[in-house]
């Protein structure tokens, strides 16, 4: 299919005018610059304001110019090339792929493309740490590993590697470490790296768990938190910090719970805790934003509780294969390998790497909204953990249901829970987009819990749904809100179908299947009833058959 010409440049499309016969230095540094963002399309032959104009004389043979390419480009560059008319005139597309490690011109020559602040595209030099940046998040290198040039070991705090062996005890973390001394430790660790004359080199890693705060400013000029209280727009609290992380995650946490209150409720002869913010999620979430964040960039990781929501974020977009729509399902893709490895083994984080599971839990088993991550861009990741109230019932939904079984609810059957208790009714489809996984998984879920007695199915094959069930609602106190979404099914489905008619003057069986989320059969039936009922008028026979408004529609 020959590709539209688009109308305006954007950071994945790129115009470069022939008239004059661009340079190939000029064509070769440009593709560079689409392949170390995001890849795109670039149409030669065409104006910085879309008007086509045409390809030079010398550049209308386009059979030489995907070699050209790869011959002035390292590592080599693939793209395609494509003839296309435009306004009668020839231009060409060049399609850029994304590059998967940094890409140069031959000459050496490194650049990336950008927006600017007014939301135009550049092309900008690619600095050095620019290009280990890159290298990082597309999981190529891992800084943290690295030992930090001009750090000793007297810049390691022998008070934060205690405080390090304090953390493997109170987070439940690998025991085997408390057994090592500081050498043995720091090499299981990765917080030192060997070198070739046998001495030892402190890492970033080494700097960020144990180092002295004072060489944490010199030698990691980079890190920095802050916490923030906003009310009303008045600001409450708003301290930024350089400690080395353990002693960060202390200070966080310290500071926070007196902006945490908690309420209570009863469940069986247990008292049960429902805080604002669910401290698993809280620790999990900061965590996150301290060991993920681009050490390349200068920005401090925020964590701000504003009126409706905590607000976390830190420096540097998701990394490569990492996208919203695969958070809960992906494998963990660390920037920071060897810093994410240690925290996972003092146990401050998810040993499995699934955190994000840890803070969706923290807020869905309170019958909270999920985490919003619509702000994150290429530059930050922020996730807002929303503070509205608590939905007690469903909590007490939920702690029974875990007692019953001996453990946690699934993930996704929370996730599920929560899509019900929102809208009422939902498909397996229409699951299946909110837990990131296909149809199929998402009916095992909804089967699952319908087994479990806290959901209904209605109908069969393509036309199923679930609700929440009878005893859901009733320990809700809400037996009417089940009434109006069972009870009243049949009904609706006639109305929908009859209001269908009045509207577009007729309909067919496979749009009631879709209108009413019905299977074949039951469109027929019920088409067959409003029509016996002199509701509708049956015209044609098979696959040609379709209704009109009878004289009682």
């Amino acid at each position: 299919m020959t590709p539209a010409l688009p109308s305006a440049e954007s950071l994945t499309v790129e115009f470069k005018s022939d008239r004059k016969r661009l340079p190939d230095s000029d064509l070769v540094e440009a593709i560079v610059c689409l392949a170390n963002a995001e890849g795109g399309a670039l149409w030669l032959g065409v104006e910085d304001d879309g008007t086509p104009t045409g390809l030079h004389v010398d550049h209308r043979n386009l059979a030489g110019l995907a070699g050209l390419v790869a011959a002035r480009t390292s590592p080599s560059l693939r793209v395609q090339v494509e003839p296309v008319q435009a306004a009668g005139l020839p231009v060409a597309c060049i399609t850029v792929p994304k590059a998967q490690t940094v890409v140069a011109t031959v000459g050496g020559v490194y650049l990336r493309r950008r927006l600017k602040h007014d939301g135009t595209p550049e092309c900008a030099p690619m600095l050095p740490h620019e290009r280990e940046s890159r290298a990082a998040s597309l999981g190529l290198v891992d800084v943290s590993a690295q030992p930090v040039a001009g750090a000793t070991l007297a810049d390691l705090d022998p008070l934060e590697r205690e405080r390090l062996r304090q953390a493997v005890q109170h987070y439940g973390g690998d025991r085997v470490l408390l057994e090592l001394d500081d050498e043995a430790l720091d090499g299981a660790l990765g917080l030192t790296a060997r070198q070739p004359d046998g001495s030892r080199v402190p890492t970033l890693t080494g700097l960020l768990l144990v180092g002295r705060e004072t060489s944490l400013r010199q030698w990691v000029p980079t890190h920095e938190f802050a916490f923030q209280v906003l009310a009303q727009q008045a600001v409450r609290f708003n301290e930024f910090r350089r400690f080395p992380l353990l002693k960060a995650l202390d200070w966080l946490e310290t500071n926070f719970r007196p902006y945490n209150p908690e309420d209570e409720i009863q469940v069986g002869l247990f008292r049960v805790p429902v805080p604002l913010v669910d401290m698993a999620a809280f620790r999990e979430a900061v965590a996150n934003a301290l060991i993920h964040r681009d050490y390349h960039r200068l920005n401090a990781v925020h964590v701000r509780l504003e009126d409706d929501a905590l607000v976390v974020s830190n420096p540097g977009g998701l990394v490569d294969g990492v996208t919203l729509a695969n958070l809960l399902v992906t494998e963990p893709r660390p920037r920071n390998r060897a810093l994410a490895d240690a925290m996972k083994r003092v146990g401050v984080v998810e040993r499995s790497g699934r955190g994000v599971d840890t803070i969706f839990r923290g807020m869905l088993k309170f019958g909270r909204p999920s985490p919003d991550y619509s702000r994150t861009d290429v530059h930050s990741v922020v996730v807002c953990l929303p503070t509205t109230p608590a939905d007690m019932e469903f909590r007490r939904l939920v702690v029974q249901e875990e007692r019953r079984r001996g453990g946690e609810l699934p993930i996704d059957s929370l996730i599920a829970l929560a899509a019900l208790r929102e809208l009422k009714r939902v498909t397996a489809e229409e699951l299946a987009e909110r837990i990131q996984r296909d149809a199929a998984s998402a009916k095992r879920t909804l089967e699952a819990l319908t087994e479990a007695g806290l959901v209904e199915a209605h109908g069969t094959t393509r036309g199923r749904s679930y609700t929440l069930s009878l005893t859901v609602y009733r320990a809700a106190g809400d037996k009417a809100g089940y009434t109006r979404q069972a009870g009243f099914t049949a009904l609706q489905h006639e109305q929908m179908v009859l209001s269908y008619v009045r509207q577009h003057g007729q309909i067919k069986r496979a749009e009631v299947m879709e209108l009413c989320r019905l299977s074949d059969g039951q469109a027929k039936k019920l088409l067959v009833r409003l029509r016996d009922e002199g509701q509708i008028i049956q015209h044609g026979e098979r696959r040609g058959t379709y209704y009109t408004s009878g004289s009682k529609g």
